[in-house]
Order: C-alpha cells, then sequence, then structure tokens
C-alpha cells in the first residue's frame, strides 16, 4: 500500500483514515518489517519548526498519522483521497482489538512509574485475549548507554509485535527515530497521552469537542499551567505560517 502524503510546514502528514492505518501496520507485523508511526498534532509540526532533527524523525516515519483536526482538515484540502482523524487514543483501542483477533502482541514503553502496567491490564480487561509481553516505565532524567541498551535487551527479549510510546512530544519521535533499528518489533507507534487517556489519569475531552478541533480548548482548561504555551503560542503561530504556505510566501520541503 502506497499512502500518499501532504507537505504541511515541511511535515510529511500521511493522507490516510483509521482502517487505512489497521491495514497497514497489519501488514508490516505479518511481512516482519520494522517501521515506526507518529502520530500527529499541531504541536507536532510546531516542534519540528524549531529542530530538524524532530523534523527527520517525524518525516523519517512510515506512516505520520493526523491526530489534530487542523491537520485532517488541510489533508482534505491538499489530497483528493479521503482523510480521516487517526487519533493516537482511537488508533491504540482499534488496533488492540485487531490485535486480540490475530494474536498480535504488545509491549508498553512510557508514562509516569505504574501506569504502563495498569494500561496494559486495563486493555486486557477490555479485549480478551490481548497478549502484553511487557510493561516499562522509565525515569524522566535520560538514560545512560548502559540502561539504555538493557532496556533494548529487555524489550527485544519480551519480542513483541507492537512497541507502544508513551513519552510526550518531541522525546518519543526521538525515541523511535532513535531506536528503530535497535528493536525487532515490527512496529513501533509514539501515542502521547493516550497512555493517561486510558488509565483515567487525564480526562478526554467530549467527543463534539473532538469533531470540530476544540480539544485543544477541553485539555487547556484542564492543565492550564502546563499546556498554555502549546495552545496559545503554537496555535495561533501555526495558523500564521500555515498562510505563508498557502500564498506562497514560504516555501517548505520534505527533504
Amino acid at each position: 500500500m502506497n499512502l500518499p502524503k501532504v507537505n504541511i510546514l515541511g511535515v510529511g502528514i500521511s493522507a490516510i483514515t483509521m482502517n487505512d492505518a489497521l491495514s497497514q501496520i497489519s501488514s508490516w507485523i505479518r511481512k516482519g518489517e520494522k517501521q515506526y508511526v507518529s502520530v500527529c498534532t499541531v504541536h507536532t509540526i510546531m516542534e519540528c519548526q524549531k529542530n530538524d532533527i524532530m523534523r527527520q524523525a517525524v518525516n523519517g516515519a512510515s506512516l505520520a498519522t493526523p491526530d489534530g483536526m487542523p491537520l485532517v482538515w488541510l489533508g482534505k484540502i491538499k489530497n483528493n483521497r479521503q482523510v480521516g482523524r487517526v487519533y493516537g487514543p482511537d488508533l491504540m483501542l482499534a488496533l488492540c482489538e485487531l490485535s486480540a483477533q490475530k494474536g498480535y502482541t504488545q509491549y508498553f514503553y512510557g508514562g509516569a512509574e505504574g501506569v504502563p502496567k495498569e494500561l496494559s491490564q486495563t486493555l486486557q480487561r477490555r479485549y480478551s485475549g490481548l497478549k502484553v509481553v511487557g510493561a516499562y516505565s522509565p525515569p524522566f532524567r535520560p538514560l545512560t548507554e548502559t540502561e539504555d541498551r538493557q532496556i533494548v535487551e529487555q524489550i527485544n527479549q519480551a519480542n513483541p509485535d507492537i512497541i507502544w510510546v508513551g513519552l510526550g512530544t518531541p522525546k518519543q519521535d526521538l525515541w523511535m527515530a532513535s531506536h528503530r533499528n535497535l528493536l525487532n518489533a515490527p512496529v513501533i507507534i509514539a501515542v502521547g497521552a493516550a497512555f493517561d487517556f486510558h488509565t483515567g489519569r487525564i480526562p478526554q475531552a467530549p467527543s463534539w469537542m473532538q469533531r470540530v478541533g476544540l480539544e485543544w480548548l477541553y485539555r487547556l482548561v484542564q492543565e492550564p499551567k502546563r499546556l498554555w504555551y502549546r495552545y496559545l503560542v503554537y496555535n495561533p503561530l501555526f495558523i500564521l505560517k500555515i498562510l505563508a504556505q498557502s500564498l506562497g510566501i514560504k516555501r517548505y520541503t520534505l527533504e
């Protein structure tokens, strides 16, 4: 399957639907390919503007899904094919449901102490037969080379089909790009706050707010001290940059 990408400020966002994502990921697992998936929001795009290594990491993903509604809207405008929201928490649920049917194994990496284990238990209760082969919460500080090597060995010994990464943007995308060749799992997927959403640590916005692109406002009200810059600075700046790109004032490449 050759899925097109649209150029949003120099970041290639996959013009896909949820079914496209599930089909592609299943294909990678069946073939034993080694790929990774970035789940992208406006925040992801803006982090790529200030860090070229981050932009290379996201552009190196075989799928960079439109998680935020503005990226879905832009994907529909820029591409003739159908584009739907591939929201990280929903992708996790859909893929775990499919995994329970097909026997794909999961590993959860990230989140605060105890969160990945709780997440695995929550999903196993929800999807009978879901196989989880490991869960690990890394320390918030940078890992030593020895620690990092030990974690890689631990994950490879568990031999998962899918590694779920919940380290937050941009850390999770950089981690996937730097570790992709070290890990044997066919698929690595970074899903941001999905770990906290599905364990109930952070409430999700109502579905109507998600549909109309107001999830950012809900999250800002929930965590104003942590998220004010992301939404009150990045969002307006994103709109200005998109206007400049659309008018040809500023050109971006995917290289």
